[in-house]
Parts: C-alpha cells; structure tokens; sequence
C-alpha cells in the first residue's frame, strides 16, 4: 500500500505531457493546435521563400503565333513559366534558360514574328500586279531580317527596301537602296567587319543594289554603316597580315639584340606599311630594224615587164600581171632597175622586186604580287647598361657611340633596311625610368568571393532557425508551461487529499493489526503454558529475578 501511494505520488507530483494532454479541456487543446499549426506555416513559409524559383526572361517581344508555341512546348515539359508585368517578356527559371532555349530551337520556336516568302503561298486568284509586287517586297525584306537576326549579336532586325520602278530610259534608271534598323542585345556590339557583311549581304540579295546604298542603324539611332567603300578599308586578314610582318621583325631584332642586352632593357616596336594592291601590267615593244643580211625575210614579190618589137610575148604570166602590186607592209628594198636598151632589137624591159621583213616585238605580261612591303619604320629604345665600381656599388652607364653605330648596324641587318625603299631606324640610349612593381595583396579568406557566398546560405539558414526558435519560445511555448504548471498544482493538490486520505486509512488498519496481533500472542502463550509448564515456569522465574 505504501508503494502504490508513493507511485500516485510521483506521478501526480510529475505529469507528463501525454496525461496533461489527456486532461486538457478541448478548447484548450484546439487552442495549442492552432497555435502550433501557426508555428508550422511560418517555418515553411520561410522555408519556401529561401528556396523560391528566380526567374529570368526566356524570350521578348514574341508575336502571338511562337508565344502560343511556346508556352503549348512548356507545358508539354512541365517547365514552370509566368509573365512579366505588361506581358512583354516570358520569364522561367533562371538556372534552365539557356536550356530551354535549345529545346525550343531544336523544335524551330521561336519562328519570328517576320512573314517571308510564305505571304507567296496565299495568292488569291486576280490579284493585282501592283499587290504582288508589294507582297513580294514583303517577302524580300523579312527573310532579309530572319537572315541578319542570325548573328550572335543581333536581337531583332527590321530591312526596309526602296526599289524604283523600271524604266527603258538610261538616264531615268535609279539604283534601288536599303535601310536596316538593328536591335542589339545590351552590352553588344558589331564589329565593322559584321556591319560591312551586312551591307553586302542585302547588296547581294537585290539586283543592281550597291553596298553604298545600304544604311545600318542601330536601336540606339548610331549610323554604324560608313560612306566611304568597303573595298577601301584593310579587312580582317589583312590587318592580320600586317601585324604578323611587324611582328616577325621585332623577335628578329629581340634575337639579335639579346644576347648583347637583356630583354627587359630594351623596346622594338616596328610599323609596316603594306601594299595590298592588286596591279597586272601588259607591255609591247619593237626594236629598230636591223641590217638587211641579218633579218629574217617573211615575204618577196618580183615584177618584170619588156617593151618593143621583139615578136616573142613578154611580161609575167598569170592573174598577177593584171592586179595592182600589194601595199608594202615593211620598208621597202628596191634594187636598181636595169633598162637594157638594144639598139638592134629597139626593146625595153623594166624589173621591180618587193621584200618584206620580220618585225622584231616583245609582248610581256606582268602581275605584281599582293602584300609588298613599301616602307618599314623601327624604333628601338635600349636602357643604360649597368656596371660595379669598385666599392660595389651598382651605376648607371650610357653606350659609346661606337657600340651605337654596331648595333646600328646589327638591328639594319636583322631588319633588312633598305634605303631605296625609304626604310627608317631610329636607336636611342637612355636610362629607363624603373616603374617599382606592384604587389597586389592577396585577399584574405573572409573576403574571397566563396566564402562571403557561403556565409551568406549559412546565415539565411541561421535565420530561418532563430526564427522557428523564437516562434516556438515567445509563442508557443509559455502558454504550455502555464497550463502544464497549473494541471501540476491541481495534480499536487490532488495528490495530496489521496495522501492523507491514504494515512487515515493506514493508521486505522496499523490500529486493527496490533489488536488483532496482542490477542493472538496471548493465545498462543496459553498453548505453551499448557505444553511446556516447565519452560514457562524458568521464563516467569527469571523475569522475577530481573
């Protein structure tokens, strides 16, 4: 009895949550689960919002046809998606755009918002020629736009073509021309190359269109298409070219140079003057006549006639004794005409004889090479030498002009100067101004980028924990520990009526135990009287005694 009384004690003295609860009135208790169901919707609230989805913009200003597209590929791949404010711009998650992006070109989304030769397909019957004609201008400058849009830096061109009417007359004829307007993605730019390929590009699209006649602006209003030729200006390979020439001289002159002086103690710097001229030239020469028993004979044509009373038939026969003599081609050689005169036969004869000779010519055809070098320019800078006198200290000397004029001479060599091509070469000697290095510090670890990243996700954590703390000791947590102490008081009080109640009922039942146990006890010292009245009889002897 005293060990269930002390147990209901202990337990009454200390409940425990689940007997607290189990006595707890269910307003109270509906109480403490909202309040607790409070506490759990904060903690994810904030757990939600540290891990909320940043979005970024996926695509701009689309044409309702591929933003319908799109949106349908979306939700096929269960990407999430929303809009921004005013509805000019799809915006994903941040970490998967440039991952959406090629699964939407792997599909050809988006299309543009540009028609092309498409608008060609839907002719109706009996349209105009004046409808075809703009609707095939429509078609020209939008595949013109989805070709430029292709570049990496373009984010949307617009092509608008000015082409004149046809006209049989020469002096009415009008070259067409062109206009682009070209929106950038922010922070880029076309290189001139880029902006000259663009001209040539709508240059070569339509006929009889120069690339002079194509402007380029850009969503800024820049003019970034110049006047002047493109065929003027050195491209990409050219300047290339140029620098690897310029280039090529200096390690020449370095190599030279440093075994004598220290790279660091020296500057070259070499400029090229390159021409890039494409010239073919044909030339046609003759030389004088040369003597007669040297030259070489290319034709000779013989006439002979006779007079007089000779019976026989005279002359040259055939049809060339009928025809006038041939024009003479080549100076002409006529040896003496001898008129033989025979008294006694009273005739004449007359003998012309024509020779024609080769001409001497010389035909040469020449084609100069592209990329002669017409002048190179060198300077080079060399520092004072440095010498120890003879108390070790470190000085500074200048070069004799003797060494000068050898490494003159040196770098002239190393370079290939020459003066009928109007090759210069500057060489100076001077100290160096020593610039002292700058050592920049290291960061320390509590400002490197990492660390300051890493710091912040575990204070984002940190206080996502204080917060639930917080919630849980300045809201929840003191209405429980007054309840609980409350129902331990009761408990207590309880406890302590069935503990008195208890000690009354051990006392009486203490009380009925000792009367029970002293009648008894004389009981049973009657039976030994009677069975041993020896052993009794000492026992009474001995308390006398006592």
């Amino acid at each position: 009895m005293e060990d269930t009384a002390t147990t209901a004690h202990s337990t009454a003295a200390n409940p425990t949550l689940l007997d607290a609860v189990s006595r707890t009135k269910p307003q109270q208790l509906m109480v403490m689960l909202l309040g607790l169901s409070l506490v759990v919707a904060m903690l994810v609230a904030t757990w939600m919002w540290s891990q909320s989805i940043e979005y970024k913009v996926l695509y701009s200003n689309l044409s309702d046809r591929d933003g319908g597209a799109i949106i349908e590929s979306l939700q096929q791949q269960n990407i999430p998606y929303k809009f921004a404010e005013g509805g000019g711009a799809l915006l994903v998650p941040g970490d998967k755009v440039h991952e959406i992006r090629l699964r939407l070109a792997s599909q050809g989304l988006p299309k543009g918002g540009t028609a092309g030769f498409e608008l060609m397909e839907n002719q109706k019957f009996g349209t105009s020629q004046f409808l075809e004609q703009v609707n095939y201008q429509r078609s020209l400058e939008g595949e013109l736009s989805r070709s430029i849009q292709t570049l990496g830096s373009v984010l949307s061109a617009r092509v608008h073509l000015a082409i004149p009417k046809p006209t049989v007359f020469v002096k009415e004829q009008q070259k067409p021309s062109a206009s682009v307007v070209l929106t950038l993605y922010p922070g880029r730019t076309l290189e001139p190359g880029q902006v000259v390929a663009i001209a040539h590009l709508i240059s070569s699209s339509i006929p009889n269109l120069p690339p002079a006649n194509v402007t380029v602006v850009d969503q800024q209003g820049t003019l970034l298409s110049s006047v002047r030729d493109p065929s003027e200006t050195l491209d990409e390979t050219q300047l290339k070219y140029v620098r690897q020439i310029e280039q090529d001289h200096i390690k020449r002159i370095e190599d030279i140079l440093v075994p004598l002086i220290a790279l660091p103690n020296m500057r070259v710097q070499v400029s090229a003057d390159v021409d890039f001229t494409r010239a073919e030239q044909t030339a046609e020469s003759y030389k004088p006549n040369q003597q007669a028993n040297q030259s070489t004979i290319r034709s000779t044509q013989t006439t002979e006639s006779k007079n007089g009373a000779a019976t026989n038939p005279a002359g040259v026969p055939g049809a060339l004794s009928n025809q006038p003599p041939v024009p003479a081609t080549a100076p002409i050689v006529i040896p003496a005409t001898a008129v033989a005169s025979n008294s006694t036969e009273n005739t004449s004869s007359l003998k012309e004889a024509t020779t024609n000779f080769e001409v001497d010519r010389t035909i040469s055809h020449t084609k100069l090479p592209v990329g002669n070098i017409k002048r190179l320019s060198v300077a080079v800078l060399i520092n004072n030498r440095t010498i120890t006198d003879s108390k070790g200290k470190a000085i500074s000397k200048p070069y004799t002009p003797a060494e000068l004029v050898q490494l003159n001479n040196l770098i002239k060599n190393a370079m290939g100067f020459n003066q009928q091509r109007g090759d210069s070469l500057n060489l100076l000697n001077s100290a160096f101004n020593e610039i002292p290095e700058v050592v920049v510090p290291e960061l320390p670890l509590w400002k490197q980028p990492e660390m300051i990243a890493m710091a912040k996700d575990i204070l984002k954590y940190v206080l996502i924990g204080a917060a639930g703390l917080y919630f849980y000791i300045g809201l929840v947590r003191p209405p429980i520990r007054r309840y609980l102490a409350r129902q331990r008081e009761i408990d207590e009080a309880a406890a302590e009526r069935v503990a008195e109640s208890q000690k009354k009922k051990t006392r009486e039942f203490e009380a009925k135990t000792s009367e029970v146990s002293y009648e008894s006890s004389v009981a049973e010292a009657k039976k030994i009287a009677l069975a041993s009245p020896k052993i009794v009889a000492s026992v009474i002897q001995e308390w006398v005694a006592k």
